[in-house]
Order: C-alpha cells, then structure tokens, then sequence
C-alpha cells in the first residue's frame, strides 16, 4: 500500500505548523516534511517540538546545502532522530530561487553542492572521526558528539546530473512534475544502475491534489518559479514552445511569467477535478509508476483549511479507506 506524507511550506505561525503535523499523525499520515524557506519559522525548531508530541509520524526537513553548512545539518538530523525515536529523515534539494535570491546566495555548481552534503552527512553519521574535502565543502577531524546514525536521505531535483546521483546514492527520490515522472525515474534508475546498487530508492511523488477550482486556481501564482528552476526537459514536458523556454530563461523577474500560467498548463502540472477524479488519477499515477509514497503540499495561512486539506486529501489517496 501507498505511503502518504505532508510537505508543510511554512507560511503559517509556528504553532500552526505543529498543530498541522498533529492531526496529520491523527489523521494517519506516515510522513511529514517540512521545508526549509529561511525567512519563516525556523524548520529545526518546529521538528524538534514535533519530535516530543508525535509519536509515530516520520519528520524531516527539505534543505539544501547553501543555506545550512552540511554538517550543522548533519548534527540537527542527529538530535532530530535522537528526539523522535529514530524518526528523522531529510530531503535534500539543490536550492531554489526563491529561498537563495532574497539571501543573495549564487546558486553556483548544484551537483557538487549537493553530492559533498550527501557526502559530509554520510561521513559524520558513521560515528567516526573524519577529515574530508569535497569541491565545496570540508570536514577537518570532525565527528558528531550524538554518535552513529541510520537516517534515510531523500533527494528532490528536476536535473539530470542530479537524479543520477539521487539513483546512486539517495533512499529515495522525490519528483513533482507529473508529465516528467517517466524522464525523471528513468535518469535516477540510470544513476542506480551505474553502481549496481542492490536496493532501489523509494520513488516518491509530491504534489498538489486540486479538488476545488480555486485550489487549482492557486498554483498559477507559484508556477513562474518553478519554471525558473527547471530544465529544458521539463519544460518540454509540459508543452512549451522553443520560443517560450527562451524566454523563461531569460527572464530575471520569474513574476513577469504570468501571462504563460495558461489552464491548461496547470491542468497538464497538477491532479486536479472533482474528488473521485483526483482519486482515479492518483491510483493510475501509483501503479504507472510504482510509486512507493504520495506527498501533498500543505500552505495555507487559515488552519481550518488546513485540517480539511488533510482529511479530504487522505481520503482521496486512500479511496475513503479508513
């Protein structure tokens, strides 16, 4: 059976974002991230808090390795597994401009960035003394007061450099354009197969399930960044024309991308319909691809919203079973 998760983007009150995990664990949800967005409440903190009032609910972060050195993010995974019982998972992304822009970080070589993170976090959670240096990061005889670790690194990109790693080195690998889920899968299996790993990673999608219009609608807004950051690949995926994609790259301002945010663009990103078509979807999108794990994205400012989210999408994934 399908796992399902919430991705928390923590738009809301601190307080908000905990009592959201709560009723996820509640609800029955297996896993909960919650994303690194730098300018709001502090991810560390909100997880540890989680850690002593869940008890069975999987918790991490989405981080990346620009904003956070690689090994303070090893030792707040530490304390973060040591708090939840062995709960802690991560989910590693290469930085996205809308968190790395406002802090003037340079999103400079993403697949070494995130390769010496994976790196760093593998060496200081084998207990061991360790001096390292990587092309973008270094350990000088460092080691993790918390001792050895078993936590399972996730990996969510759009690039082909970086699924290949994901396939070699992730426990699971986290995509969210839905017309580019075959492309995606296939270049991590590439990375899996270069290797020889025995274990796949766990293939995880994440995504908005619209089941209202104005749900729908929201998307249009956040769209023009995700376009930002994706590759050519994707772009194709999701029908544009070579004239268009030249302008997506070269628009500085992802704003002035609106006008492209057509219906049928969010139709082609996104499940979307009435509940028993998203559910149909889901349950094609799950065996099509053999997926492992549904997340879904949770940020609204209103809670009331936010606990109808998590009831009505839980039933939708599970087809109203208890």
């Amino acid at each position: 059976m399908v796992k399902i998760g919430i991705h928390i983007v923590p738009l809301m009150s601190a307080t908000d974002v905990i009592a959201i995990a709560l009723e996820a664990e509640r609800i029955g949800y297996d896993y909960c991230l919650v994303a690194d967005e730098g300018f709001h409440p502090d991810i560390y903190v909100c997880l540890g808090a989680l850690a002593r009032e869940t008890e069975r609910i999987r918790l991490g972060p989405v981080t990346n390795g620009y904003t956070r050195h690689p090994a303070v993010t090893a030792a707040a995974m530490a304390t973060l597994n040591e708090l939840s019982n062995g709960r802690a998972f991560i989910t590693l992304v290469a930085g996205g401009s809308m968190v790395l822009n406002p802090m003037g970080i340079e999103r400079a070589k993403p697949y070494r960035v995130l390769r010496d993170t994976i790196q760093v976090m593998k060496a200081l959670w084998s207990g061991e003394a360790v001096s390292w240096e990587g092309d973008t990061h270094r350990l000088v005889d460092a080691s993790l007061a918390m001792g050895a670790q078993s936590i399972p690194i996730w990996v969510s990109s759009r690039g082909p450099l970086l699924l290949r790693l994901a396939g070699r080195e992730a426990d699971g690998v986290l995509l969210t354009v839905k017309p580019d889920l075959d492309a995606a899968f296939a270049l991590a299996t590439e990375g899996m197969s270069s290797v020889e790993r025995e274990v796949a990673p766990e293939r995880i999608y994440l995504g908005r399930i619209c089941y209202t219009p104005e749900m729908f609608a929201e998307q249009r807004q956040t769209m023009p960044y995700i376009l930002k950051d994706s590759p050519v690949r994707v772009l194709e995926s999701l029908g544009f024309s070579a004239a268009e994609i030249d302008r997506i790259a070269s628009t500085s301002d992802a704003s002035q991308l609106i006008d492209l945010m057509s219906d049928d663009l969010l139709a082609h990103y996104q499940i979307h319909g009435s509940a028993q078509e998203c559910s149909d979807q889901i349950q094609a999108l799950v065996s099509g691809q053999n997926l492992d794990s549904i997340m879904v994205d949770v940020l609204s400012q209103d809670l009331d919203e936010n606990f109808e989210l998590l009831d009505t999408t839980y039933n939708i994934i599970t087809d109203g079973r208890p």
